[in-house]
């Protein structure tokens, strides 16, 4: 599995694995398309319900590391979002739903993750990747306008999405080989991939007896974590009504790639704090607006 949690960051990197600079510039080649259309003088209810709300956040110090806290959006954690690809996702590009947020295709976070990824492809077959035959005898990687290294684009979206109707099963087959082999996704797909739409941020944070302690958020990774470019998706999942659906809160549904972000313990103590702020008797404060009242 990726290790991930104690790549401490330099004061001048956010630390972050995925890389939000390259998937904002992905992003900028998305076309704009406005939320809330209206037909025939009847407007619709936006699916979207916007990025500024009032958020209820939490902090506590990392039980295995003294020098670290943790910093976690409630409001995100505690929500009923969950992925609907397939399942009425409208996707990031205007008449592309079957792509979901592969469109793009995904950057890799450094050579470590590449690397990873690659022994997983290794093991895909024909009938689990439906473009098998392409990747293999012309590559699954290709560079971006700066360089920077992804997987390929094939067919107006990443070369590991099988389209629909693939007998292999649709979506990214590097997903169908985790859940053959009994692993968790997180284990054989890019990190941008397995991470979103949770997102991890680093600060040093400078206190008043001269102390230093670095600071981890955990919270919603919205349009803006994308960078400038995540204005101008044609829709996306975060605030949208339609993907506050799940049977269960983000922090349990996530479990595997919290504990992967965060380390087991701290996972723990987050649980029990949402766990708390659930069985309140009283309304939740600052409850996620695409949340079912």
């Amino acid at each position: 599995m990726p290790k991930t949690k104690k790549a401490k960051p330099d004061k001048e990197n956010d630390g972050s694995r995925v890389k939000d600079a390259r998937s904002a510039h992905a992003a900028k080649a998305v076309k704009t398309v406005k939320v809330g259309k209206q037909k025939r003088g009847k407007p619709e209810e936006p699916d979207e319900k916007g990025l500024d709300f009032a958020r209820a956040w939490i902090e506590f110090p990392d039980p295995t590391d003294e020098e670290q806290v943790f910093r976690c959006d409630l409001t995100w954690l505690t929500s009923r979002w969950t992925c609907i690809f397939g399942n009425g996702c409208q996707g990031i590009q205007e008449g592309r739903p079957d792509d979901g947020c592969c469109t793009l295709g995904a950057h890799f976070s450094d050579e470590d993750d590449e690397k990873r990824v690659a022994e997983h492809v290794a093991r895909l077959t024909p009938e689990l990747w439906q473009f098998h035959e392409v990747g293999t005898e012309s590559g699954w990687v290709q560079l971006d306008e700066d360089g920077d290294r992804q997987t390929r684009r094939w067919e107006g979206s990443c070369i590991f999405q099988n389209r629909p109707g693939f007998a292999g099963g649709a979506g990214c087959s590097l997903h169908i080989l985790a859940m053959q082999e009994g692993r968790e996704p997180l284990e054989t797909k890019p990190d941008v991939c397995w991470q979103l739409p949770v997102r991890r941020t680093y600060d040093w944070i400078d206190r008043p007896d001269d102390s230093r302690v670095l600071q981890v958020s955990i919270g919603e990774y919205d349009r803006r974590g994308w960078g400038p470019g995540g204005h101008d998706l044609h829709w996306y999942c975060t605030t949208a009504t339609s993907a506050h659906v799940g049977a269960e809160p983000v922090y349990v549904s996530y479990r595997p790639e919290l504990v992967e972000m965060m380390g087991e313990e701290a996972y723990e103590v987050l649980a029990g704090l949402c766990e708390a702020r659930l069985a309140s008797q009283l309304p939740l404060v600052a409850p996620h607006p695409a949340d079912p009242s």
